[in-house]
């Protein structure tokens, strides 16, 4: 698997949705002892415990908080196999593979229980600061 920058250490990524991304981050942080890891303008941020991540994504202040507001991303092998699998099974697919200028190839799906899941593979080691990303630390925290 190809090692990019621009993405969080893990295999499995929860993503949660606040109103207030900065705000929400910072209170994780000061909380929780989460490390901002990295900030894409004030609608993303990557924060890590331990080897572990989330991201804190923009929630339209019109959105309930609900299955659709938040996703699990999972770092695969092959997302194109991993799509025409889910395919083949008919799953419900959100939006279909796709490229991404930090150097991802992602797809994603909602399951039976009406919960998006991101599937996620590294195309690319890109260096945030390309997409305008800030990257604060690029290693894992222990």
């Amino acid at each position: 698997m190809i090692r990019n920058r621009s993405m969080p250490p893990g295999v499995f990524i929860p993503e949660l949705a606040y109103r207030d991304v900065l705000e929400a981050a910072a209170w994780l942080c000061r909380v929780f002892g989460f490390h901002e890891r990295l900030r894409i303008g004030d609608h993303r941020v990557q924060i890590m415990y331990g080897g572990a991540s989330m991201v804190v994504i923009e929630r339209p202040s019109e959105s309930p908080v609900d299955a659709t507001t938040h996703a699990t991303m999972v770092h695969v092998q092959d997302v194109d196999s991993h799509h025409a699998h889910a395919l083949a099974c008919a799953a419900k697919i959100i939006v279909a593979p796709t490229d991404h200028p930090y150097g991802e190839r992602q797809y994603a799906v909602e399951d039976i229980g009406g919960h998006r899941w991101v599937f996620s593979q590294s195309i690319a080691d890109v260096d945030p600061v390309q997409w305008g990303g800030t990257l604060f630390s690029e290693q894992e925290i222990v």
